[in-house]
């Protein structure tokens, strides 16, 4: 059955039919429709089922508030769980099934829930299914993972075909929503000059006001708002985006936009969403305001709706939600819902008002005059209905909910007045006021988010800034856009708004639960959460429980979490929380509302991140010849080294041997160039380093390098590198190649959060450079043929750095090593890197230069007793743990981690401690392994004393090495300890040695 209006629709086209399938039944809309309308179009109020209890879900809402209309949309590969119906727009070919049902939506065996109501209470989980433990791992948990959830998420072997991407744009002004204050906003701003960007997340503009209708500035709302649009777009400052939704604000004038771009059009060829990266000089929220239902028993049967919606459908569409309405109000504004019925040749039985005359109002008399019966003072004792509203029973607002009489009914309109959508305002801080005249909570000026400067960033206006009345919302915006121009430094001339004959409104009876004595034995439920399942009872049991924070209360039931994010549910959860304890509203205070506006799907966040661009691969400018010579990679962080280079027929552990025996006799070349370099500089900045390193930097003089350690303010080591000087007040720090990142923004976290007044400017320029570790006896010889520079051991002793050129190339030489050998690492710029290399390896041909990888590398670092960041440390190893107490200043007062170091437990002696492992029969210990002691813990398992770290073969000694963290481990060398390898059984016996297996007086590396 159509219930589709003979007239009326101002969205939709008539002459294009549109074909589509709900549940498999083939239904048909119109261009122009949403989901919503189409289905209500085709009589199908019923569109899915509850979350704990199954109970049939109707159409609530008509915008992006909606709790209920969440369906699967499209098949295989197209598939998405949970898109609203509200905000999906048909188009030929759209196929969607409601959710949470089984076996159909009709008939769902998950209503039998309902039944065990009174055992599924707020926070039933967490006194339910904990004992017996075999029960609830066999049983219940089980049973409650199938049964979490909504949607049924898309197979993971599917390939989505759509196309996603990214736009990161420049604005001066962002405005957020597109309804008549944001409308008059840019116009106000725009033609000051400035470059501004309007985001609505409706196809159309204007908002609510052509559904209310009117005149603005002497013409109808419709026309005011085409002339607007059309004088925006010429102008060509000023960019309008439809379809896309403001999803999130955050610090310093960032703000995210989700674009629909294909939805309505699938294989157009176009990207299906995009996310807007904006950065703004200032933003303004114009995003409106949403109804709020009322809690009366049975306010969520399919065919109770939000009286806005009712009118939406209506207007918009040409829809008729049922043919007999009655409205249930605390306030003017449903009245125009009930005018809107009566002008579509509709029945409207009553309208249903808690306030109590005389009520002094335009809207009130317009709707007598029309006929229309109003009951003041009056409530809803409970909806007639199961899978549809068939009646109301009425009561007085002011009783108990004995009935005065039943009116027949196939719709509910209600309306509990109107909260400005402040959410985008929370986000980046702002805080909120409870306003006791219009019953809702309104933007607090007084505390408004501002950046560092101390200036706003963000700005509100509307109805989201508490105007509900079209002339006030106007006036409001102008304001805003002026203001806004002129704190970004444009001149304006103010001029004013235009006029609007919207009837002024009588107050508002703040009603949030009908009749107001209802209370805890209600026969009949009173849902304040639609998607969720949270009754006013269950908010009520929250509070007798203890949980008189709002946030806890909202956990311990639910309330608003989810895609509901407080939309609908919040105001009128903490009225009946506040309630329950005897306080006011705004006592309570409020949830904390969480970017995104409404959910956004992962394509868009994801973007062109898919595939083989899901993560970009760093590559040096080595790279190709890396790969032309065979090498064997391996990945390090983002980017790809070389673990080894073997040759034809060669094994990779042959490759590793050959690699370090060449380096260890004549010449190894090792490209470096993942390191991390970062570069921080300024008056402050060995200030900077000597709290951010264990050890004194700001006494390095300047050509000189010296190792430093990098503790976490817990007093754990995170990195290490050799830092350089390189003028009074500029250092270079080397970082490993997976801490470049980290470490950089380390740094830029206490620059700004802590130390923000101190001179220092930090760059990573990991990439910019290339770097060239020269290894082996003859590491000066193959450099003297470049020629140059003078790398002499008096020129360039160890632990010193110079500029100047290598045949022709200009570079930076480190006289540093982490091979234990005579090495040079040489920074060049990256674009002739390459050139560099291959210059090194002609001239090293009669030295047997040898490339090696990141294999060699470690067994080398290892024979040498150097430690590696992320072998030897795991997040609970401290400097002193590793022996590098000689790395830490005495002379400080203060570094980071240092007071964290000196707690009990850190300084205990008694602790896990460095050493190196030989195994007695030269074999190579298991990465990992365990040292087991006698006896057991307390929870039965075998006791460990120590760990092994790292472990190669070392072809330099021909034996298996270890170094590891074992109890006590520097003061009993020589003793022999047992580890177990990972079957848990077999025991392969060590000896405790010096860490330091070769070459321990360091004479190679200083020749």
């Amino acid at each position: 059955m159509s219930t589709r209006l003979a007239q009326g629709g101002r969205l939709i086209d008539r002459s294009t039919r549109v074909p589509f399938t709900f549940d498999g039944k083939r239904l048909t809309g119109l261009a122009g429709d949403t989901l919503a309308s189409a289905l209500l179009a085709n009589d199908q109020m019923l569109v899915g089922r509850s979350f704990k209890y199954h109970r049939p879900r109707g159409i609530l809402a008509s915008g992006a508030e909606e709790p209920n209309g969440l369906v699967n949309l499209g098949e295989g590969n197209t598939h998405e769980p949970n898109q609203r119906v509200t905000m999906t727009e048909v188009f030929e070919g759209l196929t969607a099934t409601s959710q949470n049902r089984w076996p159909s939506l009709e008939t769902d065996i998950g209503a039998l829930n309902g039944f065990f109501s009174r055992f599924l209470t707020a926070g039933f989980y967490y006194k339910m299914f904990i004992h017996p433990r075999p029960l609830w791992k066999h049983v219940y948990e089980p049973f409650i993972r199938k049964s979490a959830g909504l949607g049924k998420a898309p197979d993971p072997e599917t390939r989505d075909p759509d196309i996603y991407e990214h736009f990161h744009v420049h604005t001066d002004l962002l405005i957020v929503g597109g309804g008549v204050a944001g409308l008059q906003a840019a116009l106000a701003a725009g033609a000051s000059g400035l470059k501004v960007l309007l985001m609505e997340m409706e196809p159309h503009l204007g908002g609510r006001a052509p559904v209310d209708g009117g005149m603005i500035g002497g013409k109808p709302v419709e026309e005011w708002i085409a002339e607007t649009r059309t004088a925006l777009e010429a102008m060509p400052n000023v960019t309008i985006r439809t379809r896309c939704m403001g999803s999130g604000v955050y610090d310093h004038g960032y703000a995210l936009g989700y674009e629909k771009v294909a939805d309505h059009v699938p294989g157009s060829g176009a990207p299906r969403h995009r996310l807007w990266r904006v950065r703004a000089g200032h933003i303004l929220l114009a995003t409106g305001a949403l109804e709020r239902p009322i809690a009366f028993a049975g306010n969520d049967i399919p065919g109770v709706m939000l009286a806005s919606a009712v009118r939406d459908y209506i207007v918009n569409y040409g829809v008729s939600s049922g043919d007999r309405t009655v409205v249930v109000t605390n306030n003017d504004d449903a009245y125009r819902t009930a005018l809107a019925v009566k002008k579509a040749g509709l029945q409207v039985p009553a309208i249903i008002d808690t306030r109590v005359l005389p009520i002094d109002s335009a809207l009130v008399a317009e709707a007598k005059a029309a006929g229309i019966r109003v009951l003041e003072g009056m409530a809803v004792a409970k909806v007639k209905g199961g899978k549809r509203v068939e009646g109301v029973v009425v009561c007085s607002q002011a009783g108990e909910g004995a009935m005065v009489e039943e009116v027949a009914c196939d719709v509910v309109a209600m309306s509990g007045g109107w909260s400005p959508a402040v959410h985008l305002w929370s986000h980046c801080g702002g805080k909120l006021l409870w306003d006791p005249e219009t019953v809702c909570f309104r933007p607090d000026h007084d505390r408004l988010p501002t950046g560092a400067d101390g200036s706003a960033f963000v700005s509100i206006a509307g109805a989201a800034n508490g105007h509900l009345l079209t002339g006030t919302i106007l006036k409001d915006a102008i304001r805003a856009g002026f203001d806004a121009a002129e704190g970004l430094g444009a001149k304006v001339t103010r001029g004013d708004a235009p006029e609007s004959d919207a009837p002024g409104e009588a107050p508002i009876m703040a009603v949030w639960l009908m009749p107001q004595g209802a209370g805890h034995d209600l026969k009949m439920k009173s849902w304040l959460d639609f998607q969720n399942d949270v009754k006013v009872t269950d908010v009520q049991l929250a509070a007798r429980e203890g949980f008189e924070s709002v946030e806890h209360a909202k956990r311990y039931t639910t309330l608003g979490m989810a895609t509901d994010q407080g939309k609908l549910s919040n105001i009128n959860g903490l009225a009946i929380l506040s309630g329950a304890l005897g306080t006011n509203i705004p006592d309570v205070g409020t949830t904390t509302f969480r970017p995104p506006y409404t959910p956004i799907s992962m394509g868009a966040i994801a973007g062109e991140a898919r595939g083989a661009t899901f993560l970009p691969l760093r590559k040096t400018p080595m790279h190709a010849w890396h790969e032309a010579h065979g090498a064997a990679w391996e990945p390090v962080g983002h980017w790809r080294r070389p673990y080894c280079f073997p040759k034809a027929g060669e094994s990779k552990h042959d490759a590793v041997t050959r690699e370090i025996k060449a380096t260890r006799d004549s010449l190894g070349l090792l490209d470096a160039s993942t390191l991390g370099k970062i570069i921080v500089k300024g008056p402050d900045a060995g200030r900077f380093l000597d709290i951010l390193y264990t050890n004194m930097m700001s006494t390095l003089p300047v050509g000189k390098c010296r190792y430093g350690l990098m503790c976490n303010e817990n007093g754990f080591l995170m990195d290490d590198g050799v830092v350089a000087r390189i003028d009074e007040d500029t250092f270079l720090c080397h970082t490993t190649t997976g801490g470049a990142d980290s470490i950089h923004a380390h740094m830029e976290d206490w620059l700004q959060c802590e130390w923000w007044d101190w001179k220092v400017y930090t760059a990573n320029v990991t990439e910019q450079y290339a770097q060239i570790a020269v290894v082996g006896p003859n590491a000066r010889k193959v450099l003297e043929k470049l020629g140059g520079m003078d790398l002499s051991k008096e020129a360039m002793p160890f632990m010193t750095w110079a500029d100047g050129r290598l045949a022709g190339i200009p570079v930076r030489v480190y006289r540093i090593s982490f091979s234990g050998e005579l090495s040079y690492e040489i920074a060049a710029p990256a674009a002739q890197g390459l050139a560099l290399w291959e210059m090194l390896h002609a001239a090293g041909e009669e030295f047997n230069a040898t490339p090696y990888g990141t294999e060699a590398l470690h067994v080398m670092r290892a024979e040498k007793g150097f430690i590696m960041i992320g072998d030897e440390t795991d997040g609970t190893v401290i400097p002193q743990d590793l022996g590098l107490g000689w790395a830490i200043s005495k002379k400080k007062e203060d570094y980071l981690g240092k007071r964290a170091q000196t707690r009990s437990h850190m300084a205990n002696p008694d602790r896990w401690q460095l050493v190196g492992l030989e195994t007695l029969d030269g074999s190579v210990l298991p990465d990992g392994a365990l040292a087991v002691a006698e006896g057991q813990t307390p929870n039965g398992q075998r006791k460990t004393q120590g760990r092994v770290t790292s472990s190669y073969y070392s072809p330099t000694l021909d034996r298996g090495i270890a170094m590891g963290l074992v109890h006590n481990g520097p003061d009993r060398m020589g003793e022999e300890i047992d580890f177990m390898k990972e079957d848990g059984e077999t025991k392969m016996r060590a000896r405790i040695v010096s860490a330091v297996f070769f070459d321990p007086e360091g004479e190679k590396q200083n020749v």
